[in-house]
């Protein structure tokens, strides 16, 4: 009987120590395959874990450059925007001469572009969306079509020309009127083509008028009715130049 109850605790011990050895170490590709089965099924966070382990692996350059690549593809599929700005601007910066790069540019852009803020709000991640689409065409001209991208540099530039007309009628508001002249007509020169200007014109009249600087308060209201015949705007700038 003990050693029946011997054997019994021996192979219960041989038993317990193969079940803790450690699992066998998988090869870089088989993760990356594994990443990329994960991304098929919509398991952002399980493929970028995968991913990570080929990264870390430091297997190959070649693997290396497209692990990196698929990890900013998913956080941006995963809308981890500024995760997927940060790993496509660091692929640009470690692979200049990367054929890969006016791909990784654009999705740069729109990482940024994804993360604009309302017009009350700061506007850094506008600003950077316009300037990489600008760069995105100067040096990738063929990349993207030229229509599209020039579509949403039109939503940047307006998106900041808002901001500016939203900060210069709060000056308005609280009675600070010189800020507030220098923020319209700084949103005016910089940003002509956006389409509510009229807006602008209308709350140029009346800091001009608080500043008791008729001729230029008239000059806004000229401008206004040239370049918006048929906005109500007119009708309440008119009203505040009469008093």
């Amino acid at each position: 009987m003990k050693s029946i109850i011997a054997s019994f605790f021996i192979a219960l011990l041989l038993t317990a120590c193969n079940g803790g050895q450690p699992e066998e170490l998988k090869s870089p590709e088989f993760y990356f395959q594994e990443g990329e089965s994960y991304l098929e099924r919509g398991l952002y966070d399980n493929a970028i874990e995968s991913w990570e382990k080929v990264r870390d692996s430091f297997y190959s350059p070649e693997l290396t450059m497209k692990t990196e690549l698929k990890m900013a593809e998913t956080y941006y599929l995963a809308e981890r925007y500024p995760e997927a700005a940060s790993a496509y601007r660091d692929f640009i910066q470690q692979y200049p001469g990367d054929n890969r790069n006016g791909s990784a540019t654009y999705w740069l852009a729109m990482s940024y572009y994804q993360q604009i803020l309302t017009k009350d709000r700061d506007q850094t991640s506008t600003r950077n969306a316009l300037n990489v689409f600008r760069r995105l065409l100067a040096e990738y001209p063929g990349e993207r079509d030229i229509a599209e991208i020039n579509e949403l540099m039109a939503y940047c530039r307006n998106r900041l020309a808002a901001h500016e007309v939203y900060i210069g009628t709060f000056y308005l508001r609280t009675k600070h009127y010189q800020p507030a002249v220098d923020r319209l007509e700084a949103a005016l020169a910089q940003y002509p083509d956006y389409p509510r200007h009229d807006r602008t014109y209308e709350a140029l009249v009346s800091a001009y008028l608080n500043l008791n600087r008729r001729e230029q308060a008239e000059d806004a209201f000229a401008r206004l009715t040239n370049a918006y015949p048929d906005s109500d705007a007119l009708k309440k700038a008119s009203r505040k130049l009469a008093k």
